[in-house]
């Protein structure tokens, strides 16, 4: 630029001082605006051009604020800022250590105390399979008697999460997420659909509506499950949904602003109305046509087979245990969803008040299961709010052998918790269906976080159990745990709780590093 221009623009500045610090702050924003609107790091900012940066700047003035006016760290719900911050931490690979002590209430009741050895367990013995230092093997085989049998090379998964409820590029995050660090994918009761063929394990969810796997009359079918299976090699095993923790006894709800043609197609259903799924199965109506169903669809495409439920009535597990130990038949893995769990649209007495919390319903179930002898061959998975390393070593304690997590890996991928789910307005992209707000979740960016959720996880989990002297987390029991009760008052689980989990007959972590392949 020559001299006298240099001249003559600083003239103008200073003769008209207003107007160019108008248009400089105008070209400041648009330069802004375009950094924002291209960038793939932070969705907020993608899908909020400026105005999203606020959040930021009053996330980063936060503590300060609460101090004063706004709630405290620990009282939000459902999740409060303390856990969203340990997720969005472990998520991005940051420091998620906390300083200056515990801000818990350890004497209130509820409150678990994981007790260490005083010899933990050398975390210079540890065994590192394929230079994964957070691999956790299940320690079961699921599915032996099947002919694809199978064992998670994770001990932690990501749980069902329909395309439809949560858009396609979340979807795509999640099962990249669940590929890069080894664990496997629930389709959630939509079906399967292109997005979750990332390359991660698959589980298949069936629910009551027998989304992808029905004729043009909206009936089940076996011939088409089966060339389905056949076509799609990383479904490794199919979960039959009777309930589920946000809604039991009800059907999943997917609002019409969601029902666009690609999910119509997918689910065979009519495009913008409501996709409300019978809150019921047209398969079976008793605890033997289940059972029946369930080998059926075993023998038909030779993969292990379970259900998930929460836990309401007991009577029917009592006949599916009796059932089973008389036909020597039924599900491979039971999934026991807690009514503290749910992700998308539900009414709000379902989520409130049906069904059991996960605790008090996996310990009747269990029990139950384990008086008739058949809890070791049964592969137990809890859901429910599980996705914290502390719940998950109670969950194990308890006689879990695998955890699934849901909205923590929604977190993890950039959900803030606006409880929009049912609007299709998810500001943070990820519940929605918006192709705007969907932008901003950039499934390659956003995948390595929920791997790296996952990884951090499974890493604080083994750190945990060699503090307890263990090399695998599944070893835990009811006695290495304490509740308080009260003031000055603490109890083992397996006190609290009443019984003890199955003996786990752990020999050492590389004896469960084999895992069996799905062939033709």
């Amino acid at each position: 630029m020559d001299a006298p221009l240099m001249d003559q623009i600083l003239n103008w500045i200073e003769t008209y001082p207003l107007s160019s610090t108008l248009i400089g702050l105008l070209l400041f924003l648009v330069i802004v605006f375009l950094r924002d609107i291209t960038q793939k790091t932070h969705t907020i900012q993608r899908n909020f051009p400026i105005v999203g940066r606020l959040r930021y700047f009053l996330e980063m003035i936060g503590p300060e604020l609460r101090q004063y006016w706004v709630a405290h760290d620990k009282e939000e719900r459902p999740f409060d800022r303390t856990e969203r911050s340990w997720i969005y931490a472990t998520a991005k690979g940051q420091n998620s250590n906390f300083g200056f002590g515990t801000t818990e209430i350890q004497y209130e009741p509820g409150y678990p105390i994981i007790k260490h050895k005083a010899f933990p367990y050398p975390e210079a013995n540890a065994y590192i399979h394929n230079k994964d230092t957070s691999c956790i093997p299940c320690l079961k085989v699921i599915g032996t008697k099947r002919k694809f049998p199978y064992r998670p090379y994770s001990i932690v998964n990501i749980s069902a999460m329909s395309f439809g409820s949560l858009g396609k590029n979340a979807i795509m995050a999640l099962n990249r997420g669940a590929r890069d660090s080894g664990a496997y994918h629930n389709t959630g009761e939509g079906g399967l659909s292109n997005y979750h063929k990332q390359g991660a394990d698959m589980v298949w969810q069936i629910g009551t509506g027998y989304f992808g796997a029905r004729d043009h009359s909206g009936k089940f079918s076996l011939d088409v499950l089966k060339e389905k299976v056949g076509n799609n090699p990383c479904i490794k095993m199919i979960e039959i949904k009777l309930s589920q923790g946000a809604k039991p006894g009800k059907g999943g709800i997917l609002p019409a602003k969601k029902v666009n043609a690609e999910i119509a197609s997918i689910r065979h259903v009519e495009e913008g109305k409501d996709c409300i799924s019978p809150n019921s199965h047209s398969e079976f109506t008793n605890v033997k046509e289940l059972i029946q169903f369930i080998e059926k669809i075993a023998n038909g495409t030779g993969l292990p087979v379970g259900i998930k439920s929460a836990v309401g009535e007991i009577e029917f597990w009592e006949e599916l245990a009796h059932e089973m130990k008389q036909s020597s038949e039924g599900p491979d893995f039971i999934t026991i969803d807690g009514g503290e769990g749910g992700t998308g649209a539900a009414p709000l007495t379902y989520a409130d008040h049906v069904s059991l919390p996960f605790k008090i319903g996996f310990q009747r179930v269990y029990t139950l299961f384990q008086s008739q002898g058949l809890s070791e061959q049964i592969v137990w998975i809890g859901s429910g709010k599980l996705g914290f390393p502390d719940r998950a070593v109670v969950a194990i304690a308890m006689g879990c052998d695998l955890i699934n997590v849901a909205r923590e890996a929604m977190l993890s991928i950039g959900c803030i918790q606006a409880q929009k789910c049912h609007t299709d307005h998810c500001p943070a992209g990820v519940a929605t269906q918006n192709w705007w707000l969907q932008r901003g979740v950039d499934p390659e960016i956003k995948g390595k976080r929920a791997a790296k959720y996952i990884q951090g996880f499974r890493k604080e989990l083994l750190s945990l159990a060699h503090s307890c002297g263990y090399e695998h987390p599944g070893q835990f029991t009811g006695q290495d745990i304490e509740i308080s009760m009260g003031m000055n008052r603490y109890q083992t689980l397996e006190g609290l709780l009443g019984y003890k989990r199955d003996e786990v007959k752990f020999t050492k972590l590389q004896d469960y590093t084999v895992f069996p392949k799905r062939q033709a």
